[in-house]
């Protein structure tokens, strides 16, 4: 195991090796604020032979500079490679310190214009929970190589095969699972800990989750929670409440209780089970709502 952490105690970026050549950082379980600079999400690396490739590049500038330091500990091959996982500003915020190492970003085909429509507004509402320092550098770089279905890239040595999922945590979720190792980087489409927040379909992400658990992977990097994780067991947690969550909902419906109800007791019964449960659950609800209504 290969620890590395700088800036200090205070904001370093811890990364793990979980693999021969793979490297991990565990986000914490919160949401983003000033204080933890938006370092909420896990992160990682791949080195090849040739050159390296990033998944994800974390909720700030800052925290992605940061990681440029971690990886440049380890190895000064080229990042040829940004991997965005999907849209979301714990994911994508740090894009702007990986500009200088000259990085493709890479992203599922649906990215761009999710970007196009809400870069704008997360760019406005995280400065009151950031801070206008930490927001200052912070830029919305968009994905120049698209992923339609599957695509493998080349580290030398190494491939990694990139597949862009149908709706489900979003419209624009990317895995990546590293060949050598058979390490597979999930993005959003698995939480651990942190309750799952649903941007993009229930009924799809549901749908996917067999796709995703035959996934043959020796370990997982969870969007959010344990690096690594055990797999497929990673996805038990949120199958249980997806089937509460949808469960519930349908009741609900089916009952005829009014939306505005039936979201504050959806659910309920896993608030125990998870972090951020209040933060996340009934807009959670809210979305299945709408989305089961029309079934």
């Amino acid at each position: 195991m290969m620890h590395s952490s700088f800036a200090g105690a205070q904001s370093s970026l811890t990364v793990s090796e979980i693999a021969p050549g793979v490297f991990a950082f565990r986000g914490v379980p919160a949401l983003m604020l000033a204080a933890n600079e938006g370092k909420i999400c896990n992160l990682g690396f791949i080195v090849g032979n040739e050159s390296v490739a990033v998944v994800d590049s974390g909720g700030s500038t800052a925290e992605g500079r940061e990681l440029v330091a971690a990886i440049r500990a380890v190895t000064d091959k080229p990042i040829r490679y940004l991997i965005n996982t999907h849209m979301h500003p714990d994911h994508i915020f740090g894009n702007a310190a990986f500009a200088e190492t000259g990085a493709t970003i890479v992203g599922h085909h649906n990215l761009p214009r999710a970007l196009a429509a809400r870069g704008e507004f997360y760019l406005q509402s995280y400065r009151d929970a950031m801070g206008a320092a930490l927001m200052a550098d912070i830029r919305i770089m968009p994905p120049t190589q698209l992923v339609t279905d599957v695509v493998e890239i080349d580290l030398g040595g190494r491939r990694l095969t990139l597949k862009a999922w149908k709706p489900a945590h979003t419209d624009n979720d990317l895995t990546v699972f590293d060949q050598q190792t058979a390490t597979f980087f999930t993005g959003d489409l698995c939480f651990l800990g942190h309750l799952p927040t649903m941007d993009g379909s229930l009924r799809g992400w549901m749908a996917q989750l067999d796709a995703l658990a035959s996934i043959k992977a020796q370990r997982a990097v969870p969007g959010h929670g344990d690096v690594p994780a055990n797999w497929p067991q990673a996805l038990d947690a949120e199958r249980r409440y997806f089937d509460v969550l949808a469960a519930d909902i349908r009741k609900a419906i089916a009952d005829g209780v009014p939306m505005a109800k039936a979201v504050t007791t959806a659910a309920r019964s896993e608030r125990d089970n998870w972090h951020l449960f209040d933060d996340y659950n009934e807009r959670n609800a809210t979305a299945a709502f709408a989305e089961l209504e029309w079934e």
